[in-house]
């Protein structure tokens, strides 16, 4: 595993991509193949469960480093991250021996489950005593349960493409899925994949990127077309072979959740892939996301829960088409054969997300000023001759969001933050104003944020924090009421699983209004005025 660790250490300490780059590819070309399978697998979040419990890892990680509990649970605090707490504080006792490889060393990791507690106390002190910080941290993120290293899918496919190539959209597509790394080969995977291994496979989506230009310097308006960008959950409706799945952006299977989209799927032709956003869809209107989150995470769905918080899907592509990859057609023909398909299928539940033509760019500013009034976040900006690339391609997609709500709120909690800011308290809780019963005013807590100043800023909030404390719960601090921050967030919806009433959609942090006293904050009620039902 010294290999991978390696890797790992070279991509930590660069932010140049070019030299993360050449680190994949070294890798890439002398690794074994059953070790380039697992690395593919843990850059894709395929990564081996958690076989033993954190708490227990404090406890052997504390008494290797001969330190009090205590002491360990307060560097903890200060690093942020449990793997690299443990390697930092244990030492190594024991001459490095021949380590196991990458993939022995997951084995030996998930059969951890199956020993006892004296079992795993001794092989991870074993283990620990013969590995060097690097090959302690990557041992312990794997552990955990909890790799995430900085790759993105970009830099491996770029990386295993120079090495092979094979090109790299390509090699983006066989690697979505649910493959399994224990019975995959990397010559099934990357170098021989035989066809029926894309039978379950999803494309790779094609991403848009913000806008970041005038409107004018897109050109002529009539050389797009206009889509509301739906709140949703992206996925892709696949049938092949009879058989129907739904797969979400974020490479999950998400079909048991939605048994109605898959009751539906049924009756596409084999051969059909439909890119598009599943949506709360309630007596004819589109709920908040809020209500998509009732079907997350859940193995099965009552029917409560179906007839409590239906769905639609709203199509917007079509990436093949009897059983033909037709992602390289113009958009505006894989359009016309979408609307083919939803036309003759007639099913309620699934819906054409219409698009539009615009005359000028003054009528598609006033299309976007009207975004939240369609339950949507903004506009969706497509070239009509654009073929369905892979990733996030700059140029042919454009997505143009509305300005985010805003609130004005108090600091009340915060928390140390991770990596550079492990010693800094960055991550905060605010709350609004709330009248009670006895027409008294008090803060309550409505959303979390962690982002949105400058470092000079987090700097001068961490001041504040440590002379302003007044009780510590572990890694929290609560701190007297003084500071106001404007929040600004991109959805909100009624929640009874949140004391304030009220959930919210990516909270972050505006800007700092030293302008204003805790009495200028907003008020729970000013919060609820922004829900549109």
């Amino acid at each position: 595993m010294f290999d991978f660790a390696d890797l790992v250490e070279q991509i930590d300490k660069t932010n140049k991509t070019n030299l993360k780059v050449k680190a994949l590819e070294k890798f890439f070309s002398s690794a074994s193949d059953q070790d380039k399978v697992w690395a593919i697998a843990l850059f894709s979040s395929k990564k081996p469960k958690r076989s033993i419990k954190t708490s227990d890892l404090r406890v052997y990680a504390a008494k290797m480093a001969k330190i009090p509990l205590w002491l360990f649970e307060e560097s903890y605090h200060i690093v942020g991250d449990l793997a690299e707490t443990i390697a930092l504080v244990v030492p190594e006792t024991k001459e490095s021996i021949k380590p196991p490889t990458l993939t022995q060393l997951i084995k030996e990791i998930k059969d951890l489950k199956n020993l006892d507690e004296i079992k795993q106390r001794d092989y991870l002190i074993n283990r620990w005593s013969h590995l060097n910080y690097y090959s302690k941290f990557v041992f312990n993120k794997l552990i955990t349960g909890g790799f995430r290293i900085g790759v993105s899918q970009k830099l491996m496919t770029k990386s295993i493409a120079n090495v092979t190539g094979i090109d790299q959209d390509t090699i983006a597509y066989q690697i979505m899925g649910d493959w399994n790394p224990e019975n995959t080969t990397y010559e099934q995977l990357i170098l021989s994949p035989r066809k029926e291994d894309f039978i379950y496979k999803p494309y790779p989506f094609y991403l848009a990127n913000p806008l970041d230009q005038d409107l004018e310097k897109l050109g002529s308006s009539s050389n797009w077309v206009y889509e509301n960008k739906w709140d949703g959950i992206r996925a892709q409706l696949i049938k092949r072979n009879d058989e129907v799945m739904i797969w979400s952006r974020g490479e999950e299977l998400v079909s048991k959740q939605f048994p109605e989209l898959l009751e539906m799927g049924n009756y596409l032709s084999n051969g059909t892939v439909i890119d598009g956003e599943i949506l709360p869809f309630k007596s004819g209107k589109i709920g908040s996301f809020n209500d998509l989150q009732k079907r997350l995470g859940r193995k099965n769905v009552g029917k409560t829960t179906l007839e409590n918080s239906p769905v639609i899907l709203k199509a917007y592509d079509l990436l093949e088409l009897d059983n033909s990859d037709i992602r390289n057609q113009k958009y505006i023909d894989r359009r016309k054969s979408l609307e083919k398909i939803v036309f003759s299928l007639k099913n309620e539940k699934l819906q054409l997300s219409k698009y539009y033509f615009f005359k000028n760019w003054k009528e598609v500013e006033t299309a976007h000023c009207q975004a939240r009034i369609n339950k949507s976040e903004g506009l969706m900006i497509k070239n009509l001759n654009t073929i369905y690339k892979v990733g996030r391609k700059k140029g042919d997609w454009w997505k143009w969001k509305v300005d985010p709500l805003t609130i004005d709120a108090v600091l009340t909690y915060a928390m140390r933050g991770h990596g550079r800011r492990a010693n800094l308290f960055t991550d905060y809780t605010f709350a609004l104003w709330k009248t009670n019963d006895s027409g008294d005013r008090e803060l309550v807590t409505f959303a979390k944020a962690y982002s949105g100043l400058t470092d000079k800023e987090f700097k001068q909030v961490d001041t504040f924090i440590k002379k302003n404390t007044l009780e510590r719960f572990g890694p929290v601090r609560s701190v007297q009421a003084k500071l106001v921050f404007e929040i600004a967030f991109e959805g909100i919806a009624s929640s009874s699983r949140h004391k304030s009433g009220v959930a919210v959609r990516f909270p972050r942090i505006l800007r700092w209004r030293k302008d204003k006293t805790i009495k200028d904050a907003n008020s729970i009620n000013d919060l609820k005025s922004l829900i549109h039902e």
